[in-house]
């Protein structure tokens, strides 16, 4: 494929790794200091409101300045604080690890919108199969993150973690490089620059409320399923291994789920992925450790992933005001909404168990698929197109 071949769109990948590969080591690296369920919920809850709130401002800015240091700095700041993470032992540690997640903040609305005009320009338009590619290097970044964390927690201890901050410096220097040139993203003609909505109210709603459930059911799945399987007496590297299995489905999913959202209907696409989604969920609640895990959870990370990038396009679709800005409020509200979720997964999962978490999270992937059949887009809506 030509799009893998761009420097431009390989670079703005690469760093998409890197940064998701900082991201998902969170709750590995949570787990193995000893935080309970709560904490874990409490300080990741932090951690993407930090990350989600700020992506509006981040992608505001990149459209009036340009693209290049919000992205490096993005990850050239995650480089520091996460380094920072590892060396400062208790909470001034842990307050590091936070400050890291205005790097991913600066990076995501930025990056996204280099993906989706790579994809018009050299996929004859096919914008939601080159957000999906972008979105899938971000989740394999999600799948090697706990594997590559919990393997190195296991043999060799915390400080080696340093290996991830030196990684990612060439990686933040190369797409400063690719950038150079630094153009704001482009507007339609008579944009002024004021958000506005291009879809009504009750389009946004359902948007919004299967957005939140997809969100609320992975970010279950990622940041619960490591202390779950640590409770079963398992180790380091085999919990890391099995959220890298949920991520990397994610990852394939996403591709997939991009690909049939060009060809398809996106809302048929969408819901047929969360109504199948709600299976290997349930399976999981019902069979505690068992080798079949290798198998279900990359099954419900796929099909729980193939939502994502269909969620972000309808969005940037809807909001007026800069592809940057649009792109850093549905990504922002994805994000944030999965954690309001999640703080309330913390304490029903140290009250009831995890295998309750997982009925729940059946439940609400098996709601949003209706919903989201529900999405009927307004045939007016086209992509932005730069002038």
């Amino acid at each position: 494929m030509p799009l893998l071949l761009d420097s431009l769109f390989s670079s703005v990948a690469a760093s998409h790794f890197i940064v998701d590969v900082f991201n998902a080591s969170r709750p590995v690296l949570l787990t193995y200091m000893g935080l309970t369920e709560t904490q874990i919920a409490l300080y990741s809850a932090i951690y993407v409101w930090v990350s989600a709130l700020t992506q509006p401002f981040f992608g505001w800015m990149s459209d009036r300045v340009g693209p290049r240091w919000l992205a490096a700095g993005g990850v050239l700041w995650m480089t520091v604080f996460f380094a920072g993470a590892i060396f400062i032992p208790g909470t001034w540690g842990l307050i590091s690890l936070i400050v890291a997640a205005l790097g991913s903040s600066a990076f995501h609305p930025v990056g996204t919108v280099q993906a989706t005009l790579q994809g018009r320009h050299r996929l004859q338009g096919r914008e939601t199969t080159a957000t999906s590619l972008f979105f899938m290097a971000g989740q394999l970044g999600h799948f090697m993150g706990p594997v590559i964390t919990g393997l190195i927690l296991a043999r060799m201890g915390l400080p080696a973690l340093i290996i991830l901050p030196v990684v990612s410096i060439p990686i933040g220097i190369s797409v400063a490089y690719q950038l150079r040139q630094n153009h704001p993203h482009p507007r339609v003609k008579g944009d002024d620059g004021k958000v506005r909505l291009q879809a009504g109210w009750g389009f946004i709603l359902l948007l919004a409320v299967v957005a939140t459930f997809q969100s609320w059911s992975q970010a279950n799945m990622i940041n619960f399923l490591p202390k779950y399987l640590k409770d079963l007496g398992l180790n380091a590297q085999t919990y890391g291994n099995m959220a890298g299995l949920f991520m990397g489905g994610s990852a394939l999913g996403n591709v997939i789920g991009g690909y049939l959202g060009d060809r398809f209907t996106k809302r048929k696409v969408a819901a047929a992925a969360l109504m199948l989604a709600a299976v290997p969920i349930y399976l999981m609640s019902r069979i505690g450790w068992s080798p079949w895990l290798y198998v279900l959870v990359p099954l419900g990370g796929a099909f729980t992933g193939s939502v994502h990038s269909i969620m972000v396009v309808l969005a940037q679709r809807i909001v007026s005001g800069g592809m940057a800005l649009a792109s850093g409020l549905i990504l922002g509200f994805i994000f944030s909404s999965g954690v309001l979720g999640m703080l309330l997964t913390g304490p029903l999962a140290e009250q009831y168990g995890f295998p309750a978490v997982l009925v729940m999270t059946a439940g609400l992937v098996l709601v949003a698929a209706p919903l989201a059949w529900m999405l009927r887009e307004n045939p007016n809506l086209s992509p932005v197109r730069g002038v």
